[in-house]
């Protein structure tokens, strides 16, 4: 893929620093619940994390919990969705949180997102907080009433005027032409013995969005040809730019990551563009999608997972970044602890615009959550701070990150499957960064 060597350029360049912890972890949890799938958002020293709880015989509910130090401390969880155990969510599909401040003055808004389950149908809503996430709103759905078929994997993302742009993945083309081979989350076979023509059927699942606020906008498909359980992606920079990635069905049942920009906030689309030749070839979908941050300088900075096509298929993580959403420097691996299993990555952009990475992978026969620094040298090669495992010797799982006036906060799943918890924990580089 050609790249100018000003693109090539385009990240902050600083000298190599590791991870030091900045306080220890803060457990959340609503007690007598199973607690996972986190999601974390912050502005200055206000924080919120958004996660599912779910007793041990029935569904999940959405909570969110308040700090206005920075992650030191956390409020007492309070319940989002009004309608109790509404909610479906995973581990690529949790609730998300994101705020926005109107005024300069008091707490900003808390919004969060979720995938509900609804009168034998899913539905995408969301739920507004006017007053720090004290009380929430009731939520509203963002799809057609009614709209046949399943959906899910939201991302949310709020501009400065208080606006939520939302993507989620929405099956409702194969509730047309329903299959008894069809399984939630992945394509359907026509029948057991007919060869599965991947790329047809991911035509009938589309990136939908809509907008939420002052200047809310109905549903509507960007694209077809999705595949179908990966998480996606959604950011915005300066005013008036969307970025959106999803991973993509190409020809051949080839899993590689799209990306589409708008420059009019969300009016208008680009035609989509492949972020990478990186021609993962999969029967299916791997559940596992992209994550993005755009940082001042309204650079869009990505991260994957995929498995490198050829003779040796080679799984990993990978960055990338763009200044023009239609060309992107050359992928560069992300150094994990050496599993050939490191899945679901995050990426974050502190005040300094340093770039952290986390992700999950197994070591020593345990799934780890691990979060490192990620630096650009002068030829634009990528190296890494020390990586930092988070958590024990117990699971860890789907880290998530947002940048604090003191540092970035990590959020995971923490324990066992069966009586997990929300950790919490803020993590900055060593001082010493110089920008150029």
């Amino acid at each position: 893929m050609r790249v100018t060597c000003a693109l090539l350029l385009a990240v902050s360049i600083w000298l190599w620093h590791p991870l030091t912890a900045a306080t220890s972890e803060v457990a959340l949890r609503v007690v007598g619940r199973v607690n996972a799938t986190p999601w974390i958002a912050a502005d200055n020293d206000f924080v919120a994390v958004a996660w599912g709880a779910k007793p041990a015989s029935g569904a999940s509910d959405v909570f969110v919990a308040i700090s206005r130090d920075a992650g030191t401390t956390f409020g007492t969880p309070v319940q989002v969705n009004t309608r109790a155990g509404d909610a479906r969510l995973g581990g690529e599909m949790p609730p998300r949180v994101a705020l926005t401040r109107p005024t300069t003055s008091g707490d900003p808004q808390v919004v969060v997102l979720w995938t509900a389950k609804a009168d034998g149908h899913t539905e995408i809503r969301t739920a507004r907080s006017r007053d720090g996430g004290r009380t929430f709103a009731a939520g509203i759905p963002l799809q057609s009433p009614n709209a046949a078929g399943d959906r899910g994997w939201p991302s949310l993302t709020v501009d400065a005027d208080g606006v939520a742009h939302v993507m989620w993945l929405d099956h409702r083309g194969l509730a047309e032409t329903p299959s008894p081979h069809q399984h939630a989350g992945h394509e359907a076979a026509a029948a057991p013995d007919t060869p599965r023509d991947g790329v047809a059927m991911a035509q009938k699942s589309g990136l939908y969005y809509a907008t939420v606020g002052t200047a809310a906008s109905a549903e509507r498909a960007l694209a077809t040809g999705v595949c179908y359980c990966c998480k996606t992606a959604v950011a915005v920079g300066t005013p008036g730019t969307v970025f959106a990635a999803w991973r993509h069905v190409y020809a051949g049942n080839i899993r590689d990551i799209a990306f589409t920009q708008s420059r009019d906030g969300g009016e208008t689309f680009s035609e989509p563009v492949r972020v990478s030749e990186d021609h993962w070839q999969l029967d299916g979908c791997p559940d596992d999608g992209p994550a993005m941050v755009v940082d001042k300088a309204n650079i869009v900075h990505m991260v994957w997972p995929t498995v490198i096509g050829g003779p040796n298929p080679e799984g990993g993580i990978f960055y990338t970044s763009t200044r023009d959403g239609r060309t992107f420097a050359p992928r560069q691996r992300v150094a994990t602890l050496g599993s050939p299993k490191a899945s679901h990555p995050q990426i974050a952009i502190d005040g300094a615009g340093q770039i952290f990475v986390a992700w999950d992978e197994v070591k020593d026969g345990v799934r780890t959550a691990v979060v490192r620094t990620l630096s650009m040298a002068v030829n634009g090669e990528a190296t890494f701070g020390e990586p930092r495992r988070l958590g024990t010797s117990a699971p860890s799982t789907y880290p998530v990150l947002a940048a604090t006036a003191r540092g970035v906060l990590v959020a995971w799943t923490a324990g066992a499957v069966d009586a997990s918890t929300i950790a919490v924990t803020r993590v900055e580089g060593l001082p010493g960064r110089t920008p150029r």
